[in-house]
């Protein structure tokens, strides 16, 4: 801003301070004549501590200042629809804005697009994120959690990533994949568990999914496992189309054959995942549904899911696999509700599962923030999906969940004092099963486990039911009320 300019501000009284706000600034702008405006806007711009301007940790100001006949702010919070979210210019002035109210731990990726034509960067933000089609503006929310686990830490030891050309004579195509294996690998002779990942290299590039692996390890929140990146050569008939039974023997009967010939590897399907998002997260559930043999764990983000597949989970007994799925609030309208109406198909069945919504869209952005999630669900150093105590547990417990009152996540925490198949229920008020939270034999220990419904406001009850091992006079049932806030 000009001395003149902001002089002229200051003699008028109109300049603008950060506890104004940006109504306040508006109603100065717009009550000023149009000469004034451009110094009025240049002065709030000196105030405003980071773009977007975010106050009372929801309401987001998209600002521009440039010539264009107009400007939008296409992203996942509109499907990148370029014609969406138009900014208004204040008169006589070329600032732009468009305000939005967001959830607090809300994250999103976004560009602005001028004159309906190029598509840029937010100039003023400093924070990106690379997507499938390059790097976008990313919009961090106050209360986003950071996912340190996606940096490279170079004072920890890292895994070793070895690049093969792997020919499939079922596809009669070849492809260049990548296998993760922990650190000290060359000097252990232990066996270790499987992960594969389809859309693999964007899980390198995009996801840094070698840094999340390393991460975990040296935390020893997962433990040691081999990690298999697979890229497709014709993703949608391969993940989702005609191609899918063929690159699943090619999977199934080629590669992991392979992997299996060449590392030490566990065989048991507990110790063995598959893991994708999108379409890949279609094949993955596809891949889990018909070779369970293969692949106990099974990892779904944002997936697009067949009617073959839900109808075949729904008509099929329960098969010994375990699922994680996420989704984001800001995702593809088709998916949202193919993946809510999939998560009752497992609670019907009594499938072990985790299941998360998060306020993101369809992105690597989100995606990669959520891998541990799902490996550690998978790969725990503890009992799978909770925290095991240190202390045995002299008898059997049920606490009350914490916190109660909640929304939109409680945490419930037992106590096993034998070996016991466990099963955590969820009840409404009729008696009808809303979800399964646990269902699986466990040691004794004490455990916690999360649940973030989707159910309406109300009264619900948690029930736990354990019966020792190996000898059924010895079952511990419990009850205790809670309530959802929305």
């Amino acid at each position: 801003m000009s001395v003149l300019r902001f002089s002229i501000c200051l003699l008028l009284g109109i300049s603008v301070s950060r506890s104004q706000g940006f109504q306040a600034f508006l109603t100065r702008v717009y009550s000023a004549p149009e000469s004034l405006r451009t110094a009025i806007a240049d002065s709030f711009m000196t105030v405003v501590p980071s773009f977007p301007y975010v106050e009372n940790d929801t309401t987001v100001h998209f600002i521009y200042r440039g010539s264009s006949g107009s400007v939008t702010v296409p992203g996942d919070a509109n499907g990148w629809n370029p014609v969406r979210f138009p900014m208004t210019r204040i008169g006589g002035t070329d600032f732009w804005f468009y305000s939005r109210v967001f959830e607090s731990d809300a994250r999103v990726d976004y560009k602005f697009v001028l004159s309906g034509g190029a598509w840029i960067l937010d100039p003023r933000n400093p924070n990106s994120v690379l997507g499938g089609f390059g790097p976008n503006s990313e919009l961090r929310m106050p209360k986003y959690p950071d996912a340190p686990e996606i940096k490279y830490y170079p004072d920890i030891p890292h895994g070793s990533i070895r690049d093969t050309t792997f020919s499939s004579s079922v596809l009669g195509n070849s492809r260049d994949i990548r296998i993760y294996t922990p650190p000290n690998y060359e000097f252990s002779s232990d066996s270790f568990g499987v992960i594969l990942f389809h859309d693999g290299l964007e899980y390198i590039t995009l996801a840094q999914a070698n840094n999340v692996i390393d991460y975990l390890i040296w935390q020893n929140r997962i433990r040691p496992i081999i990690a298999v990146f697979v890229p497709p050569v014709n993703r949608t008939p391969e993940y989702a189309g005609n191609l899918i039974s063929q690159f699943s023997s090619f999977i199934v009967n080629e590669l992991i054959p392979y992997v299996d010939s060449r590392y030490r590897t566990k065989r048991d399907p507990a110790h063995r995942a598959v893991l994708g998002a999108s379409n890949g997260g279609n094949i993955s559930l596809w891949l889990g549904y018909n070779y369970p043999n293969v692949f106990g764990n099974v990892a779904a983000q944002s997936s697009y899911i067949m009617n073959q597949i839900s109808s075949a989970f729904q008509s099929s007994p329960r098969l010994k696999l375990k699922l994680y799925l996420d989704l984001g609030t800001y995702d593809i309208a088709l998916l949202i509700p193919l993946v809510r109406d999939f998560i009752p198909i497992l609670q019907s069945k009594g499938y072990p599962f985790r299941y998360r919504e998060y306020h993101e869209g369809h992105s690597w952005g989100n995606w990669r923030a959520h891998i541990d999630n799902a490996l550690e669900f998978f790969f725990s150093t503890q009992p799978t999906g909770v925290r095991e105590g240190r202390v045995k547990p002299e008898g059997y417990r049920l606490n009350q969940n914490y916190p109660n009152p909640f929304n939109p996540s409680t945490t419930i925490k037992y106590e096993l004092a034998l070996r016991s198949l466990v099963r955590l229920e969820v009840f409404d008020l009729l008696g009808r099963k809303i979800a399964t939270l646990v269902s699986e034999e466990r040691p004794a220990g004490s455990y916690e486990t999360e649940w973030q419904p989707t159910v309406p406001s109300g009264t619900y009850f948690f029930k736990l039911d354990a019966v020792a091992s190996g000898d059924v006079s010895k079952r511990f049932t419990e009850a205790k009320k809670m309530l959802v806030l929305k």
